[in-house]
C-alpha cells in the first residue's frame, strides 16, 4: 500500500502537483472538529435532478449553501477520493474511514442513492482505493490505486481487471466504451480495448480529464489551463487558465459546462471556459 502511494506521490511530483494527504483510516491525526471551509478536493460533480453541486473532500461531501458556504452532506466526515455522479441522486465513491472510525482502511467501491447523504459498501473493502472513477455506458471505471490497475463493472460487485499502469485520472468516450484516456506523467495514455491495455502517454500533460460529450474532452494541465480536444485527444486547444492556481479535480457536465477545483476554490464555466464564477472557497492545502 505505501509503496503504491509512494509511486503516486512520484507520479504527482513529475506533473508538478501538490496531491492531498490519502488517509488509510489508521494513525491520521487530522482533526474531526466541523469545518466552515473546504481543502483537499478529489471530485465534483453536478447531480443532473437538481443541478446542485457536489464536493467530495479530504472531510466528507459538501454542497454550497444558501449564502455559498459549503454545508456537509450527511453526516459522514470520511475521506472521499474517487467520486463521480452516475445519475440522479446516485453517487459512486471509494476512500477511507474518518480518523477514530471503525471499518477497513480502504473502502473499496461504495455506493448513495440519495445524493450522498448515506452510503453503502458494494465491493472490495478492505482491499481497494480508487483514486479516480468515471460512470459510463452503464459502467463503473476505476483506477484502483493500490495496484495500479485499471478495473471494470457493470454492477460494482463483479469486477474486470484491466491494464496495469501509473496515472492520476482516466476519462471514458461517451460514445465508445471502448476508448479510455488516463493522464499520466508521459502525457495522455490511450486505451482502444476498454482499458485492457494502454499505449504510452503522449503530450501535452495534463493532470485530469473529463469527457461528458463526443467534440468535447477537456483537459487540466497542471498550471490550471484548461484545454479541450474535439478529436478523441489527438491535438488540444488552451481555453483558459482556471482562477486559483494549482488543479484538484475537474469534471465536465456537457460540452460547455464545467466544473474545476484550484487551490483557491470551486470554479464554474458554462460558456466553454470563456468565464468563470467562483461557487465554494477552498482553503489552502497548506502544501499536504
Amino acid at each position: 500500500m505505501k509503496t503504491h502511494r509512494a509511486v503516486q506521490a512520484a507520479i504527482a511530483v513529475a506533473l508538478g502537483l501538490t496531491l492531498a494527504a490519502c488517509s488509510s483510516g489508521d494513525g491520521d491525526t487530522e482533526s474531526s472538529d466541523a469545518v466552515t471551509t473546504v481543502s483537499h478536493i478529489h471530485g465534483l460533480g453536478l447531480d443532473p435532478s437538481d443541478q446542485r453541486l457536489y464536493v467530495a473532500t479530504h472531510e466528507g461531501i459538501y454542497t454550497p449553501g444558501p449564502k455559498g458556504k459549503p454545508q456537509l452532506v450527511g453526516d459522514s466526515k470520511d475521506d472521499f477520493m474517487g467520486f463521480t455522479v452516475a445519475q440522479g441522486k446516485t453517487f459512486y465513491a471509494s476512500g477511507h474511514p474518518a480518523s477514530g472510525a471503525d471499518g477497513p482502511g480502504n473502502k473499496g467501491l461504495i455506493k448513495s442513492t440519495d445524493a450522498g447523504r448515506s452510503w453503502r459498501s458494494l465491493s472490495l473493502s478492505g482491499k481497494s482505493d480508487f483514486h479516480a472513477l468515471d460512470y459510463a455506458h452503464g459502467t463503473v471505471y476505476g483506477y484502483d490505486s493500490t495496484g495500479g490497475l485499471l478495473r471494470t463493472s457493470k454492477d460494482g460487485t463483479t469486477w474486470k481487471d484491466g491494464a496495469t499502469f501509473q496515472a492520476l485520472d482516466i476519462a471514458v468516450n461517451p460514445d465508445d466504451a471502448d476508448l479510455v484516456l488516463a493522464t499520466t506523467a508521459e502525457g495522455v495514455a490511450r486505451s482502444t480495448d476498454g482499458g485492457k491495455t494502454f499505449a504510452e502517454g503522449k503530450q501535452p500533460v495534463m493532470a485530469f480529464l473529463s469527457w461528458k460529450a463526443k467534440n468535447a474532452l477537456y483537459g487540466i494541465d497542471t498550471s490550471g489551463g484548461l484545454n479541450r480536444s474535439t478529436d478523441g485527444g489527438a491535438t488540444w486547444k488552451k481555453l483558459a487558465t482556471v482562477p486559483g492556481g494549482q488543479p484538484q479535480t475537474l469534471t465536465a457536465v456537457d460540452a460547455r459546462h464545467v466544473l474545476a477545483a484550484t487551490q483557491s476554490g470551486v470554479y464554474e464555466s458554462k460558456d466553454g471556459g470563456k468565464t468563470f464564477t467562483k461557487r465554494l472557497a477552498v482553503e489552502s492545502s497548506g502544501g499536504h
